[in-house]
């Protein structure tokens, strides 16, 4: 039998590293569930978290983070979801299939600009996007002012820390 060893985000990367004034470094590896309402339920699933995001959306419930992640879809980043939502939405434990990179600093919003084909001043604070870096599909979060959250389906890292690095 194969024995799987786990091992921490970007092990072969110089991370943390600074860009410019700012700093990139890995995100530490969080659960993560996808949220996804069944027809005629989002209303009943808000209910039941006390909130759902709306599109662009973050939601901050205690330990526990929504990100709108697509249409009829949301992330929960964290631990403390309710036991009885299966009753209202699709669940998928969704961990080992993303990664995290945050950019944070003065200049952050202008050195991902150059990298996103959207313009990342529309992004308020606690807002999120799904957009493209590169070629790669990420999801963008902003947390704050000058900080940004890009996950990347995990089989991707390497060419999503290429796409912000530059050469």
């Amino acid at each position: 039998m194969i024995e799987l060893k786990a091992t921490r985000n970007f092990v072969s990367a110089p991370l943390p590293m600074a860009l410019a004034a700012c700093e990139l470094r890995a995100l530490p590896s969080v659960p993560i569930t996808s949220l996804a309402p069944y027809p005629g339920h989002t209303d009943a699933l808000r209910k039941a978290l006390g909130g759902f995001p709306e599109a662009g959306e973050v939601i901050s419930l205690g330990n526990l983070r929504l990100v709108w992640a697509g249409r009829d879809l949301a992330f929960a980043f964290g631990e403390g979801l309710p036991d009885s939502l299966d009753a209202h939405c699709a669940l998928t434990d969704q961990s080992d299939g993303w990664i995290g990179l945050e950019l944070h600093g003065k200049g952050s919003e202008a050195l991902l600009a150059r990298r996103l084909p959207f313009d990342l001043r529309k992004l308020p604070a606690q807002g999120a996007a799904r957009t493209l870096l590169g070629h790669l599909p990420v999801l963008v979060v902003r947390p704050g002012p000058e900080t940004f959250e890009v996950w990347v389906w995990r089989s991707m890292a390497c060419s999503a820390l290429h796409a912000l690095v530059p050469v």
